[in-house]
Formats: structure tokens, C-alpha cells, sequence
């Protein structure tokens, strides 16, 4: 079935449900929709802005700390290229367990910063969860407040095709949060 086919099918059936009782009959009329762009609305935000440049500035300078170390590796090993056949097989092997030393402390800094449960994930829930918790308090006040039972984001990619500008509440969510423009 093609995408266009199964589009046509499930918009057939969100239609037709409430005229044969479906879900609650004309309850999915009574439902209210609306739209937030979460890419403007963190735009307009400044602390959101200043929390971006500072995980910038501490990803480049933890960035700056992994490549020292990937270069000391380096630097290492082709030393000891050039020196391998002045070196007894003792001396090779320690020059060898260096280089191991030293790109295995590369890659653990590396981790350590910026693996998944890294500093920089940190930094960033503890940086960025205030805003997004402001942002949705405000959402969540303007949705019980009109009475809408789903927002989407139009930021985040999600099949959204053509939605009225007249559903975005992005400016309103702002205006909340004290940011008018």
C-alpha cells in the first residue's frame, strides 16, 4: 500500500468513527487541537540562548582536553616509528603499553565528557530542564485554561504536512512566559 494510500485510510477512518459512534461518537470533535514551534519559541528565550553559548564553551574546552591527549598518542607512537629499530624488545613493549596508556585515557576522557551519561549531558539537563519546565507550565496553563486536549510541536519533525497558523500558540506560550515580541 502506498504512503499516499495509507494516509487516504486513516483519515477515512478518523472521519467516519464519529458518524458510526467510534471513539466516544462526536467526542473527537469536541477535541481541541493546537500547535507550538518549540525551535522559536526557545529562540526567543534568552537564558536559553546564553545556556546554549555556555555548553559551547565547555564542549570546546573539554573538545581542546581530548585532543591533547589524541595528539600526546600520536605524537607517542610516531616516535616510536622512528625509534623502533634503535629499541630492545623490553623498550618496545613499554613504549607500546605508553601509547595503549595514552589513548586509552584519551577515549575515557572522551566518555567521561561526552558519553551519554556524560558531563556534558549533565550540564545540559541541569542548564536546560528549568526552561523546559517553564515552557511547559506556560503550555500546559494556556491548554487547561481554552480547554485544548493536544499539542503538537511543529519543530520536532512529526509528519506534521500543513497545519493553519491559526492553531500555533507559540507567540501566546511567550507572551506567558514574559517574552513578547
Amino acid at each position: 500500500m502506498t504512503a499516499i494510500k495509507k494516509w487516504t485510510a486513516m483519515l477515512a477512518v478518523l472521519f467516519l468513527l464519529p458518524l458510526t459512534g467510534g471513539w466516544e461518537g462526536a467526542a473527537l470533535h469536541a477535541q481541541k487541537f493546537v500547535l507550538i514551534d518549540m525551535e522559536y519559541i526557545l529562540r526567543n528565550i534568552p537564558a536559553y540562548e546564553r545556556a546554549n553559548e555556555q555548553l559551547n564553551q565547555i564542549s570546546r574546552k573539554w573538545q581542546a582536553e581530548v585532543e591533547a591527549l589524541t595528539t600526546e598518542a600520536q605524537t607517542l607512537y610516531k616516535t616510536y616509528q622512528s625509534e623502533a629499530v634503535f629499541l630492545s624488545a623490553e623498550q618496545k613493549a613499554q613504549r607500546e603499553e605508553a601509547i595503549v596508556a595514552k589513548e586509552k585515557e584519551a577515549a575515557e576522557l572522551k566518555r567521561k565528557y561526552f558519553g551519554p551519561e556524560g558531563e556534558l549531558f549533565k550540564k545540559r539537563e541541569s542548564l536546560m530542564a528549568p526552561i523546559q519546565d517553564e515552557i511547559y507550565n506556560a503550555v500546559k496553563d494556556i491548554c487547561e485554561a481554552r480547554g485544548y486536549s493536544l499539542v503538537l510541536d511543529r519543530a520536532s519533525d512529526s509528519g506534521i504536512i500543513f497545519a493553519s497558523p491559526k492553531i500555533d500558540i507559540s507567540a501566546e506560550v511567550l507572551a506567558k512566559l514574559g517574552y513578547s515580541n
